[in-house]
């Protein structure tokens, strides 16, 4: 009898892939982040990238939280919760010591200084300070904004006629009346917030909506799926945030709808590993993967923006240690 093949070495053939047959590219990087690559003596680093690749995960099997380095899973747990707020400000995220988007948003400060002549901060005094500031003060709402992220999309989409339209709660209340529907689609690709595309004010430093849709499909009666189409992943430190991330959002939509959870489907655009986590990843090859832990929702939960941290419970997750590496700040306009 054959054991099946553990479900998390789809990915760790992806970097393989990738290792072996990538082709190099170079990066768009602003010229301040330019600036400090040099004055830390650093070369800019490049990427290598595969396109058009797949994976799939039947939650039946576990949760796709990846063993072979440890994930912050409370990390995304709070970044899914902010998304479903519909928020586009990180003060939330701050407030929870949950540092996923600083970057993005310090990048924003960090161009405005020599034109505004702002005080010139580090990150974390940036930081420390959108933490300090109350929700409502003008500091938090300039720069603690993001302006186009994926919440805000999927639950305010701006309308031309002045509404913010709420896909995925549409496709919510689809799913519970109509299940066989093939129209449950959430969309993050909004050309009036992209680079040169966008209208004046909506252009924003934070590069334009990786995941770009996602699909919710009902088969076998009543087995909810999920399918992402990510036009650009950095599949080291970004692909296994998001995998588990909409793993995650397929558990809680199924719940909230009455259905069970099936498949979680990944498809990627260009994918790519990062020439400064060349050594993560080869680090990361070396290492077997563990058995898939089980994420327990609290099943009182009818809603979904009744949900609360304390509403997850991880168990049987024994991973491999944590992997570090650089977030590089690639975009802008």
């Amino acid at each position: 009898m054959n054991t099946p093949r553990h479900p998390e070495y789809q990915y760790l053939d992806l970097l393989q892939d990738i290792l072996d047959s990538g082709t190099r590219k170079e990066l768009f990087l602003t010229p301040e982040v330019q600036q400090e690559y040099r004055d830390r003596g650093e070369d800019l680093p490049h990427i290598k990238s595969v396109f058009g690749r797949q994976l799939r995960f039947n939650l039946q099997d576990g949760f796709p939280l990846l063993t072979t380095k440890k994930t912050f899973s409370r990390g995304i747990i709070e970044e899914l919760l902010w998304f479903l707020s519909g928020s586009s400000n990180i003060k939330y995220l701050v407030d929870r010591n949950v540092h996923i988007w600083d970057e993005w948003a310090y990048k924003k400060y960090r161009k405005c200084c020599s034109e505004e002549g702002l005080p010139d901060l580090t990150q974390k005094e940036f930081i420390a300070r959108l933490k300090e500031e109350p929700a409502d003060s003008d500091y938090v709402k300039r720069w603690g904004e993001l302006v186009t992220i994926y919440g805000r999309m999927w639950r305010r989409w701006p309308a031309s006629d002045g509404r913010e339209i709420d896909q995925l709660g549409w496709c919510v209340k689809g799913l519970r009346k109509r299940p066989f529907r093939k129209s449950y689609v959430v969309s993050a690709w909004n050309p009036d917030f992209i680079y040169d595309m966008a209208s004046p004010g909506n252009a924003n430093e934070v590069p334009p909506f990786c995941h770009t849709t996602y699909q919710l499909s009902v088969t076998h009666g009543n087995r909810l799926n999920l399918g992402l189409y990510q036009r650009s992943a950095d599949v080291f430190l970004g692909v296994p945030f998001n995998i588990a991330s909409y793993a995650l959002l397929l558990l809680m939509v199924a719940q909230v709808t009455g259905l069970e959870a099936g498949e979680f489907v990944h498809t990627f655009g260009d994918v790519h590993t990062y020439s400064n986590h060349e050594a993560q990843v080869r680090e990361q090859l070396s290492r077997d993967p563990r058995p898939m832990p089980h994420m327990k929702l609290n099943p009182g939960i009818k809603e979904l923006d009744d949900f609360t941290f304390e509403d997850f419970t991880l168990e049987g997750y024994d991973p491999h240690p944590p992997l570090k590496a650089p977030i590089t700040n690639v975009g802008g306009y």
